[in-house]
C-alpha cells in the first residue's frame, strides 16, 4: 500500500468539499481561487461539478493544468432512472451526452454516474438496473470517441429509493460486465462502501483497469443527515486504511479524491482551513 505520510501528491479535491455544489453553501470562492489554493498546498488533482463549469470547460481545464493539477474527473452524469430523473428518456440521454461533452472539453478522463433511484411504477431495483445498463451501454460508445470513461458509483443503501438503485459494489461490477464496454468501470466511495464486508472479495473481481476513482470521507457515528453530514477522514467509524488497502490490492494506484458533503460543519468553515485539514488527515489517517 502506498505511503502518504510524507507525500500527498496523490490527493485530489472534489470541490463539493467546499460546498460549491449546493446553492447557499460554502464560502463562494471563485473556481480560480480554489485551483490556486489546491496548487499551493501540493494537491495532485481536482474534480469539478457541472454546475460550476457552465460554458467554461476548456478554460477551466486549462487553468487547472497550468497550475499543476490533474483534472481527475467531472461530477456527474444526470440521473438515468428514478423519480429525480428528467421526465423523458430522450431528455435524459441528451443530458447524458452533454455531460460527456463537458468532460471532454474539460479534459477530464472520467465522468461519474449516480444512477438515480427506483423507476416509478416499479418495485425493487432489478428493472431499474436493467434500464441503467441499457442507457449506459448506449452512451458508452459515444463517450469512448470523446476519450471519456464512465464510472458507475454505487451509493449507500439509504439512497436506494430516490438517488441510486445501485447500492453495492457487487451490482456495480455485474453492471459493468453486462454493459461490456472497455471504458465503463466503477468508482469506490468510502461513504458508500465502508459497511460492506464483501468489498475486498468483490474488488478481486473488478480488475485494475475498471476502478476509475477512489473517494475519501468518513461516516459519522451520529450522522444527522445522510446526504449532507459526511465526516472528515478520521472523524468517523470507517476503516480508511483497510478500504484503501483493498482498493490498491485490486490494482488502483491513481488519485484519492476527498469528497465531503457537510452543510452543518465543513461547509461553514474557512476553505483554507478545510484544505489544510484535508492534507493533514490524508497524510495521517488515510
Amino acid at each position: 500500500m502506498r505511503d502518504f505520510s510524507n507525500d500527498h501528491s496523490a490527493l485530489a479535491l472534489n470541490t463539493a468539499t467546499l460546498g460549491h455544489n449546493v446553492d447557499g453553501h460554502g464560502a463562494g470562492w471563485p473556481i480560480e481561487r480554489v485551483i490556486d489554493a489546491c496548487a499551493e498546498r501540493g494537491f495532485g488533482g481536482i474534480v469539478f461539478w457541472r454546475r460550476e463549469i457552465g460554458g467554461r470547460a476548456v478554460e477551466i481545464g486549462n487553468r487547472a493544468r497550468a497550475a499543476g493539477l490533474a483534472v481527475a474527473g467531472l461530477c456527474r452524469a444526470p440521473f438515468l432512472v428514478g423519480p429525480l430523473a428528467l421526465p423523458t428518456r430522450s431528455a435524459i440521454m441528451d443530458d447524458f451526452r452533454a455531460s460527456i461533452d463537458m468532460a471532454a472539453d474539460l479534459g477530464a478522463p472520467v465522468l461519474t454516474i449516480v444512477t438515480g433511484g427506483v423507476e416509478p411504477r416499479t418495485l425493487g431495483v432489478s428493472e431499474s438496473l436493467k434500464r441503467v445498463a441499457e442507457r449506459v451501454a448506449e452512451a458508452a460508445s459515444y463517450a469512448s470517441t470523446c476519450s471519456v470513461k464512465l464510472a458507475l458509483e454505487p451509493l449507500n443503501p439509504v439512497y436506494g429509493g430516490d438517488r441510486s438503485c445501485l447500492v453495492t459494489i457487487r451490482d456495480a461490477i455485474d453492471l459493468c460486465d453486462a454493459i461490456g464496454h472497455a471504458n465503463v468501470g466503477v468508482a469506490i466511495d468510502v461513504y458508500h462502501v465502508w459497511w460492506d464486508t464483501t468489498l475486498e472479495a468483490e474488488l478481486n473481481r473488478v480488475g485494475a483497469g475498471r476502478i476509475l476513482g477512489y473517494h475519501l470521507c468518513d461516516w459519522l457515528a451520529e450522522t444527522r443527515d445522510v446526504l449532507v453530514d459526511r465526516g472528515m477522514m478520521g472523524d468517523g467509524v470507517a476503516d480508511l486504511k483497510a478500504i484503501r488497502a483493498a482498493v490498491e490490492t485490486a490494482g488502483y494506484c491513481s488519485l484519492c479524491e476527498v469528497e465531503i458533503f457537510s452543510a452543518g460543519n465543513w461547509w461553514k468553515r474557512d476553505p483554507a482551513d478545510v484544505l489544510d485539514t484535508c492534507v493533514e488527515r490524508f497524510r495521517t489517517v488515510c
